[in-house]
């Protein structure tokens, strides 16, 4: 069987993965040089934690497992089975940590709520003030700057994958068969377009103006080397008000009664922080949804950040050198980790995993796969 791929992003690149595993030939067209999108601007987490129970969860843990096994045969990737700490402050988020521990599905995240000890003994980083913390076992990292070169390495070690870059698709010229800019005609059995946050041009020509997928904008930063080890990813409470495994009544009281910090609610803020191989810290984010997007990023998100950061870990930032924004693909359908269509006979787009994309990519491949029939 011909495949190909249309994207090299993290969703594209696992399509291939998945699709060479599996005894095909592939062909991966990318417009650019290399990927430089939404899967490279993330912090290469592995994000359990705060998924969605059910469909959303299933397919974060079977990603997990994807991401390990691919990881113990490409070690660039540098995977890490790290957990996170979410440090909690006061009754009211401490409330919701208690909540989540009490989730039916809570151990298969592997939650545990940890005194302010107990968290500094798994994350001796944190020298800040906190009344416990939510420590979730089954999150992980990657090095999101350098994982697509480390999996394309591996793939082409296969003489059945062709990557050819510099190349957009412009036209689906039949079943299963399209055509690029510089005029070559690629046919296969199968053609999967995963071109992340690129919606317009021969997207909307395939799948209409109705696309039920969003553009979101976030800002975040990487500093120099902490100088020690963060031996865990980092969220603060604002995280539980942003991700969805931690709506209860607890956080509606703590939303009532605590609302987020005034920067925080303007940009739709929360703190996720990682630690990177080289020693500094990706931290982050924001999110914009309204349209057009504004072209400058802008400094009270990153001052904000910066204190949340600081309150934690008990010390100084250090020096900021990386500030950039990036764009991915949300899909808005409620309960859908990703937009999956047949767009024409052969040919398929697989969009809009939203914040989901870096964790959820192994396991949405497979799914299609599956559901293809490969």
């Amino acid at each position: 069987m011909r495949v190909t791929v249309v994207g090299a992003g993290v969703v594209g690149t696992m399509h291939a993965w998945q699709a060479l595993e599996r005894g095909h030939r592939v062909v991966q067209i990318e417009r650019e040089t290399e990927a430089r999108g939404a899967s490279l601007r993330n912090f290469g987490q592995i994000w359990v934690s705060g998924r969605a129970g059910g469909e959303e969860l299933e397919a974060a843990l079977r990603a997990r497992e994807l991401w390990e096994e691919i990881g113990a045969r490409v070690p660039a990737l540098g995977f890490r089975a790290i957990g996170s700490l979410t440090p909690a402050r006061g009754p009211l988020e401490l409330a919701v940590a208690e909540a989540a521990v009490g989730r039916p599905d809570a151990a298969a995240r592997g939650y545990k709520l940890l005194t302010p000890g107990e968290a500094r003994a798994v994350n001796p980083a944190l020298r800040g003030e906190f009344t416990a913390a939510l420590y979730c076992e089954r999150d992980a990292a990657v090095e999101p700057r350098t994982a697509q070169l480390a999996l394309r390495a591996e793939l082409l070690k296969n003489p059945d994958y062709t990557f050819l870059p510099g190349r957009e698709v412009r036209e689906v010229t039949g079943a299963g068969t399209v055509r690029d800019d510089h005029g070559d005609v690629h046919h296969a059995d199968a053609v999967v377009l995963c071109t992340g946050a690129w919606l317009g041009g021969l997207v909307r020509e395939l799948a209409g103006p109705d696309l039920p997928v969003r553009r979101v904008r976030l800002q975040m930063m990487q500093t120099d080397p902490l100088g020690e080890a963060l031996t865990t990813s980092v969220a603060d409470a604002d995280s539980f008000r942003y991700y969805p495994a931690y709506a209860s009544p607890a956080l509606d009281e703590l939303n009532a009664r605590q609302p987020q910090a005034e920067t925080a609610a303007a940009h739709r803020m929360q703190l996720l922080m990682v630690q990177r191989a080289d020693g500094g810290l990706t931290i982050g984010d924001t999110h914009e949804y309204e349209h057009p997007f504004a072209f400058d990023t802008v400094e009270e998100p990153y001052e904000h950040l910066t204190g949340v950061v600081e309150s934690l870990l008990g010390r100084p930032l250090p020096r900021v050198r990386h500030r950039w924004a990036g764009v991915y693909a949300q899909c808005t359908e409620p309960g859908r980790v990703v937009h999956r269509q047949q767009v024409r006979e052969g040919v398929w787009l697989v969009t809009g995993p939203g914040g989901r994309g870096m964790t959820c990519s192994p396991a949405i491949a497979e799914t299609t796969a599956n559901e293809l029939g490969w």
